[in-house]
């Protein structure tokens, strides 16, 4: 099949993931809803770097209105999920070596802050709430053992995105949904999902069980190291294909 076909099948897919969503939402807040359903697309990696949105194909598959529509668009736009290029449309936007220092930059004091508090917010952390993290380190272990490692790249999404769940903030949740769907836009650079998941399914593992031993303070140290890590090799792909930043400091 010719990239072109791929692309199209792809896209497709994608369409149909789209309708059954709003098939499962209720149809209050409309604007905010279909802004949610294009947010997890671009977290699980369903729209690229690059891609453009259709607005005839979007308001059939949402099922609302194009003003509707652009309403979500405006949000996803004042989000930094979306840019509006004049006189073509709106677009998934292509992120940067800058972008990726300062979304690290934000996971580390994000993500780091909540272990390291556990020992004083919640120190009997109880088992139920590691459950989340739990099911999110099994489906992707699962996923990988069936080579669906976009899969695994969505249960990883889920880990940390239910780490920072920890905190019991529903701002820090709501910050979070931003910064993981940037973060998915970055990991594009990676040429294949198994490059770019593989090595943090068993990092994902030991991070959950230092969390289960209430080993707070070593977990804390362990996911700082995971995150330097990541970010080190998402740099090294940006520069690798002269991706680096435009911008002057």
């Amino acid at each position: 099949m010719s990239t072109g076909g791929a692309e199209e099948t792809g896209r497709q897919s994608w369409l149909r993931t789209v309708a059954a969503d709003v098939a499962r939402l209720d149809r209050s807040s409309s604007a905010e809803r279909a802004a949610d359903i294009l947010r997890r697309s671009i977290t699980e990696g369903a729209l690229p770097p690059g891609a453009q949105l259709s607005e005839v194909e979007l308001t059939e598959v949402l099922e609302v209105s194009r003003n509707t529509l652009r309403e979500a668009f405006r949000l996803l736009t004042h989000e930094g999920l979306l840019v509006y290029k004049l006189h073509r449309g709106v677009f998934v936007p292509e992120l940067d070596e800058h972008d990726v220092i300062d979304l690290y930059r934000l996971r580390r004091a994000l993500e780091v802050d909540v272990v390291r508090g556990l020992a004083d917010r919640d120190p009997e952390l109880p088992a139920d709430r590691l459950e989340p993290l739990h099911d999110d380190v099994e489906a992707a272990e699962a996923a990988a053992g069936a080579d669906r490692w976009p899969a695994v790249g969505t249960a990883n999404m889920r880990f940390h995105q239910h780490l920072i769940g920890l905190a019991d903030s529903a701002r820090m949740d709501a910050m979070t949904g931003r910064l993981l769907a940037e973060l998915r836009l970055l990991f594009h650079v990676i040429a294949t999902p198994r490059e770019l998941h593989e090595p943090y399914i068993a990092r994902n593992r030991s991070l959950f069980e230092l969390l289960e031993a209430r080993k707070y303070d070593e977990a804390a140290a362990d996911l700082h190291e995971y995150l330097i890590d990541s970010e080190r090799r998402i740099l090294t792909a940006f520069r690798d294909k002269g991706l680096q930043s435009p911008r002057t400091t």
